[in-house]
């Protein structure tokens, strides 16, 4: 038995919740960041022992979860800039249209919807399976499926409201 209820976890809600904004300085990073800590605590229930206080157990669940967060956060940063620097001597100027071409779909991939980016970041770009994203996303495969579809149709066509937007002259599509 854990030792606290569910209604013990609801009276602590609003003290969370504060220290979470404290920490993250933006609302639904804390709400995301209480979302997790409760989640934590759920799992690890068995870990609490009930001479300490439930709302320090809590708090330093929520603490540690965004110690974590900023860790990953900036252990992908340098990640990040030490590949950036690797490829700066790797990367030879493209022509012109490629370039363009390029920088459409830079900016098709960025339109899309977090979910259709994840999929097809983790499908395309990292190589995984259709299992592996669905798992690592924690969707049904088929959904993995549809919206790798939906990604790759989004980035194939121009929207209506940006076809007027790149005009590229000469070259193989001129007519």
């Amino acid at each position: 038995m854990s030792g606290w209820t569910p209604s013990d976890i609801e009276r602590e809600l609003p003290k969370l919740r504060a220290y979470a904004r404290a920490l993250a300085r933006d609302p639904v990073a804390a709400d995301d960041l209480v979302q997790d800590a409760l989640l934590r605590a759920y799992e690890r229930a068995s870990t609490y022992r009930a001479e300490h206080a439930l709302r320090s157990w809590l708090l330093a669940i929520l603490h540690n979860l965004f110690i974590d967060s900023k860790r990953r956060q900036s252990n992908e940063l340098r990640r990040n800039a030490r590949i950036g620097q690797l490829q700066e001597g790797l990367v030879a100027p493209a022509p012109q249209e490629h370039v363009v071409h390029l920088r459409e779909i830079e900016y098709r991939f960025q339109a899309l919807p977090g979910e259709h980016r994840a999929v097809l970041s983790l499908i395309g770009v990292q190589g995984l399976s259709y299992q592996e994203a669905a798992t690592t996303l924690g969707v049904p495969v088929g959904t993995v499926m549809s919206r790798l579809h939906r990604a790759r149709a989004a980035l194939r066509e121009p929207r209506a409201a940006d076809a007027g937007r790149l005009h590229i002259v000469g070259g193989k599509d001129a007519s």
